[in-house]
């Protein structure tokens, strides 16, 4: 849902979007196409996935709908013809391009020894090559234009060691889109051509992120961020550019004081999964060893482990509650063994089987490989099984950490629901 107005600016405009065949690349071409914009849908998919939904034909389709005019465009941005094919299409059907959106990206959140150097290879291709060389190439033409934006949807550069530590493959190539904001935003200020982040406050309710966790009640809708965009691509290039914007923040700048419509599920409003390398305590704090009171609260202050009087040895307990909720059915559904590195105070290995004969848990390593490897601290462990803290978000805020199979260790969410109420 959109709850910014469309204000016309963008009519007769001309936008190339890579990655727009769905997701937030076609959110942000949709709430364009509403003002009467020429979309250029520069993405890969042709033929439809077997299990993301949408191609540059469909998307081209709703443009339509909406009013604005569609090129759907085969590209790969890791391949320069490809991109300088489309941008020639582009000048042929519309006479030129006036906004960049470089919103393609690919993601891997692995640790260095999980990130084979194909994935590497194809994030930074697709991330920071992809976005630089979309740039370069289109620049000419965004030379020509008085209304000349580029916006890369990546995130404000936070050089916390943080942000690294837990997937420096993915954070260098979104950090590399980033810096080419830093530096084009400037090198460009002589052509008047504003050039600008965003990123959103949380996690967005995308095709992929459903396919991947199964879940997006924790989310916002895309339309969030496309309305961010619009009014980022709406501003004055000369006077609005080296901005490193947060979706939450423009939207509520621009004077939209409830943000619940954007929630997926209005109940999980206060409860919403924040995105990476933004400033949360929770999340820095726990790479330095401390906790708080309170998982999902913004909060100032933090206590050492040693300082908190929390219960002894919870998890032998939970394990106890696992054993009993193991079935043959559930095996079946999961088909997957974990193994638990728990940190802190309650300190070991611990493992579960749901692949094997009937299942199994308990203390030690598991006696077939893992297909995926958790890590926390002993209390978020409890606070997961307890049903109070979920993988997903626990993930996403550095609260655990997963090595293996990513898809596998996702199941536990699911996994989790059974065994709530009796753990």
């Amino acid at each position: 849902m959109s709850l910014v107005a469309n204000t016309g600016k963008l009519a007769g405009r001309t936008l190339f979007i890579t990655g727009a065949s769905r997701g937030i690349g076609k959110a942000i071409a949709l709430k364009a196409a509403k003002d009467g914009a020429n979309v250029v849908i520069a993405a890969k998919t042709a033929e439809p996935h077997p299990k993301l939904p949408g191609t540059i034909y469909t998307a081209a389709e709703e443009i339509e709908a909406l009013g604005g005019k569609a090129l759907p465009c085969i590209v790969d941005v890791r391949e320069e013809k490809q991109v300088q094919a489309a941008i020639d299409e582009a000048v042929k059907k519309f006479g030129g391009i006036d906004i960049l959106v470089n919103n393609a990206s690919a993601i891997s959140l692995t640790g260095t020894a999980q990130t084979d150097m194909k994935r590497y290879d194809l994030m930074h291709n697709i991330n920071t090559r992809g976005t630089f060389l979309a740039s370069k190439l289109c620049l000419p033409l965004l030379k020509n234009s008085n209304h000349a934006h580029i916006l890369n949807l990546s995130p404000p550069l936070n050089m916390s060691p943080y942000w690294f530590s837990i997937h420096v493959a993915y954070t260098m190539a979104k950090y590399g889109m980033s810096m080419c904001v830093l530096g084009m935003s400037e090198e460009f200020k002589p052509f008047n051509i504003g050039v600008n982040a965003l990123w959103p406050k949380t996690a967005i309710a995308t095709a992929a992120i459903e396919m991947l966790t199964g879940d997006t009640s924790t989310s916002r809708k895309p339309e969030i961020v496309s309305d961010a965009a619009y009014i980022m691509l709406s501003q004055d290039p000369k006077k609005y550019t080296g901005h490193f914007a947060i979706d939450e923040d423009v939207v509520k700048e621009n004077g939209i004081k409830d943000l619940t419509p954007y929630a997926c599920d209005p109940k999980n409003v206060d409860n919403l999964l924040l995105d990476g390398f933004l400033d949360d305590p929770a999340a820095i704090g726990h790479h330095r060893h401390v906790t708080t009171a309170s998982i999902r609260r913004y909060h100032t202050s933090t206590v050492n482990y040693s300082e908190k009087s929390e219960p002894e040895a919870q998890i032998p307990t939970l394990f106890g509650s696992i054993s009993k909720v193991i079935t043959p059915e559930l095996v079946k559904k999961t088909q997957a063994v974990y193994q638990f590195n728990v940190k802190g105070k309650e300190e070991g290995v611990w493992h579960i089987d749901l692949k094997n004969g009937d299942g199994a848990c308990g203390q030690g390593e598991p006696k077939n490989p893992p297909d995926a490897t958790l890590t926390m601290d002993s209390t978020n462990f409890a606070e997961m099984f307890a049903g109070k803290l979920k993988p997903t978000t626990a993930f996403m805020m550095g609260k655990l950490k997963i090595s293996g199979d990513l898809q596998k260790a996702m199941k536990l969410e699911k996994m989790m629901k059974s065994l709530k109420n009796k753990v």
